[in-house]
């Protein structure tokens, strides 16, 4: 139970920063959460597969999960228009 609220929590926190990092691109809160974690889990997969990162600190995770939901949002906008 606390990984899945520690997981809401991060998602939360990089969907909120993304958002902010993409000027404005933001969801709302449950959007954002849901743009954070599978923003956590594309970051994931692009640090430990392409750069051979793994993140096991809060803070790397929430870095990583920032970098993945930027990367999501770019796809999101790139697909919207």
């Amino acid at each position: 139970m606390m990984r899945v609220i520690t997981w809401i929590i991060i998602g939360l926190i990089a969907g909120w920063i993304a958002g902010m990092l993409m000027r404005g691109r933001g969801f709302g809160i449950v959007g954002n959460i849901a743009v954070g974690i599978v923003g956590a889990i594309i970051g994931g997969f692009v640090g430990k597969q392409l750069l051979g990162i793994v993140a096991t600190s809060f803070l790397g995770n929430i870095i990583v999960a920032i970098i993945g939901a930027v990367i999501l949002l770019v796809i999101i906008g790139v697909v919207r228009k």
